[in-house]
């Protein structure tokens, strides 16, 4: 349990250390440059230009969209009819009436 939480700490540092340091190298185009000899280039894209530019645009996987398959599962079977006896006729109901009518 302790190695759980161990490993789960030291990712969530790790990830926190490698945000802080793309931070700093978009604000410093100085140390960006070092580090890629193209930053300078309009098309290079790294998660350093994408942070510096506040956006970050990619476009989305194709959608695969196939014909409706009609299963047979889904099929409504044929409702046969069932009758039920009446439930007051049961319980009766009638049967304490008040004196009066009795």
């Amino acid at each position: 349990m302790k190695s759980s939480t161990t490993s789960r700490a030291s990712v969530a540092v790790l990830a926190l250390a490698a945000f802080f340091w793309t931070l700093t190298l978009s604000a410093s185009p100085r140390l960006h440059e070092r580090l890629h000899s193209d930053a300078n280039q309009v098309e290079h894209s790294c998660a350093v230009t994408f942070i510096a530019s506040g956006s970050c645009d990619h476009s989305s996987e194709a959608l695969y969209i196939s014909a409706p398959v009609f299963l047979d599962e889904f099929r409504i079977p044929e409702l046969t009819p069932l009758w039920i006896g009446s439930v007051f006729l049961v319980a009766s109901v009638f049967e304490h009436a008040p004196p009066a009518n009795s």
